[in-house]
């Protein structure tokens, strides 16, 4: 699994100025590391809908955030990611917990639905995604970040949980 110094160093390296981010339990090992990192402006928020307009609005006022929410929220979300990120084609790089996702990979059945549901989600959407699971990963963020700027979409990250750092 990633370590959450390595995702830091690397959203740092991209230039990423806000996260914005609803805490979960699939992303939770990256919430001392963010929140200590003074060059990253750390944005929480109550529901995963509106970090797409909030960082809609940091990318408008010339900053670079990313969104971090779970797989959960994201489907919570899709109305904020149309009529936002898709109808402004705002660059945005999303990460998103992948809760349930070894469950599967190891052939049980998932915590909930929403491992089922999450790649498909991603692709009716039209939403290319990376998968970071280990540090040999993170580089993928850098790549996902600049297929966003490039093409002027969104494009995703899914991430596991860490059990230690």
């Amino acid at each position: 699994m990633a370590r959450s110094h390595l995702v830091v160093a690397e959203l740092k390296k991209c230039g990423v100025t806000h996260v914005v981010w609803l805490p979960d339990s699939e992303s939770r090992f990256m919430y001392d590391a963010l929140n200590s990192e003074p060059a990253l402006g750390f944005v929480p928020v109550c529901r995963e809908g509106e970090a797409f307009a909030i960082a809609t609005g940091l990318h408008v006022g010339g900053k670079n955030p990313v969104v971090l929410i779970q797989n959960t929220g994201l489907f919570e979300s899709g109305d904020a990611i149309r009529g936002t990120v898709f109808q402004m084609e705002i660059p945005l790089l999303l990460m998103v917990g992948y809760r349930g996702y070894h469950d599967m990979l190891e052939g049980k059945q998932p915590v909930d639905s929403a491992a089922v549901y999450t790649e498909p989600v991603l692709k009716a959407w039209g939403i290319p995604y990376y998968f970071v699971d280990t540090d040999d990963d993170v580089s993928k963020i850098g790549q996902a970040y600049e297929e966003a700027k490039k093409t002027e979409k969104t494009v995703a990250i899914l991430i596991e949980r860490e059990y230690d750092e």
